[in-house]
């Protein structure tokens, strides 16, 4: 039987110096298979919903650390779970694919991986956003909890999750039965990389840390003529560029200042040749916001204003523009207060406060989102891992440069010390739930039992 939600705001307690110790130790005997593990996920990427080789890899080393896994959960998606006795359950993630991008770093271990993408182009791959570097913090945890099994109880749930960077991967794995056919979570953990931290530092926000994102294509149509006579036809390049100028001015006209919304036109694809007007013209727009109802009225104002100017525009009712709000798309990520708050406390103890920074939220999207806003309401926390080295941050931040941001080609984490900190990190998060301190052990004297272990690890009586 699970415990009430209500018990579990006291499962987050200071991490123990002896608990420290033993994961810092474990973290040093693991790294070198760990870094071997990311320099060989970074040289052989794939690319979100064929992640085929990444995911047996990550199956196989989750079956070593101990753990009854299933694969292929919602497509290349994996589940492994760790039961260890009576306890919380507890889902842990890690993102699996890459992006389509030619890596410029320079690496020794750098990919020079092409592939086929869904329309059949051949495009170069990169791991530009650190899921590499998850995915080997995600193993060495695996690992560190298998060698703590006399240290905790309760049951840990670890999904290596597809297709994050197409917003399709989380919600895939919960429809295919993740919180039915598994234990489902009282709670849920995931970290990330992040280009601006130094290696050693974890970012922590509550609330909204990343945004809504909806991706929606457009498609306007008109009226096919020779360049040389436009009155013969009805322009859909003029048209789409009247829609694309109309369309900023939704975020600064119609929003309420201080609520953050993002409306982007990245893609911009029609006609064939100079002197021909095209019957047909395609946007794809990207859409940024943190509350529901923000997203709403993006949505709803891109719709009136592309139909409007295409009235405007005397196209006839059969051509009129349409508007798609695709399947890449993913809720806000907001981190559970509560959950942040116990995350920190934990952390802090084992890393020290100055390690433990406060972030801004960004209006990056992050499908971690959909493990929280299902009807189970599964507080979730996602924090961030610097990956810099320190000097590096400061050379760049002295000559007014910024360094390279996640998905940019030049973008190279350093592997050590990041990966054992994550690790630690991680895997503190996890085992120092059940490190009640003296005071419920005063007050709860029949609902703990002791483990045998010599770090006063205490558990839940069912």
């Amino acid at each position: 039987m699970k415990h009430p939600i209500l018990l579990l705001s006291i499962l987050f307690a200071l991490a123990s110096p002896a608990m420290a110790a033993d994961l810092k130790a474990i973290a040093a005997t693991e790294l070198p298979s760990l870094v071997a593990l990311y320099e060989d996920l970074h040289a052989n990427p794939e690319l979100s919903l064929h992640e085929e080789r990444t995911a047996a890899i990550i199956a196989k080393e989750l079956r070593e650390a101990g753990l009854e896994v299933t694969e292929k959960v919602g497509g290349y998606g994996i589940v492994g779970v760790l039961k260890n006795g009576e306890g919380p359950v507890i889902l842990v993630r890690t993102d699996l694919d890459a992006l389509p991008i030619k890596e410029q770093t320079g690496l020794p271990y750098a990919s020079t991986k092409t592939t086929k993408d869904d329309l059949g182009r051949e495009v170069p791959v990169m791991h530009a956003c650190g899921h590499d570097i998850h995915m080997a913090c995600f193993v060495g945890t695996a690992r560190a909890l298998n060698h703590l099994r006399d240290q905790w109880s309760g049951t840990v749930v670890m999904i290596g999750q597809p297709a994050e960077e197409r917003i399709l991967g989380a919600r895939a794995m919960l429809r295919a039965g993740l919180y039915s056919r598994f234990p489902r979570p009282d709670k849920a953990i995931a970290l990330h990389c992040q280009s601006d931290l130094a290696h050693g530092i974890i970012g922590l926000r509550d609330g909204y840390a990343m945004a809504n994102v909806d991706t929606l294509e457009i498609v306007v149509r008109g009226v096919g003529a020779h360049g040389s006579q436009p009155q013969a036809g009805k322009d859909p390049i003029l048209l789409a560029s009247q829609i694309v100028v109309a369309l900023q001015s939704i975020v600064s006209r119609e929003v309420k200042p201080g609520d953050p919304a993002v409306v982007t036109v990245g893609s911009f694809h029609g006609g064939t040749k100079a002197n021909i007007i095209p019957d047909e013209v395609r946007l794809q727009l990207t859409l940024r916001s943190y509350l529901a109802e923000t997203r709403e009225h993006l949505i709803t104002s891109i719709k009136r204003i592309t139909k409007s100017l295409a009235e405007a525009a005397g196209m006839p009712a059969d051509k009129m523009p349409e508007v798609i709000v695709t399947d890449e798309s993913t809720p806000s990520l907001y981190n559970t207060p509560e959950l942040v708050k116990q995350v920190r406390t934990t952390l802090e103890a084992a890393f020290g406060a100055e390690s433990i920074v406060s972030i801004d939220p960004t209006m990056g999207g992050e499908d971690f989102a959909e493990f929280g806003v299902t009807k189970e309401k599964v507080p979730i926390c996602m924090f961030r891992l610097g990956t810099q080295a320190p000097e590096e941050i400061a050379e760049a931040k002295a000559k007014g440069i910024k360094m390279p941001s996640l998905h940019s080609p030049f973008y190279k984490p350093v592997p050590e010390p990041t990966i054992s900190t994550g690790v630690q990190a991680k895997t503190t998060a996890i085992l120092s739930r059940h490190g009640f301190g003296p005071e419920y052990r005063k007050n709860h004297p029949r609902q703990c039992t002791a483990s045998p272990s010599r770090f006063s690890v205490f558990s839940l009586s069912p």
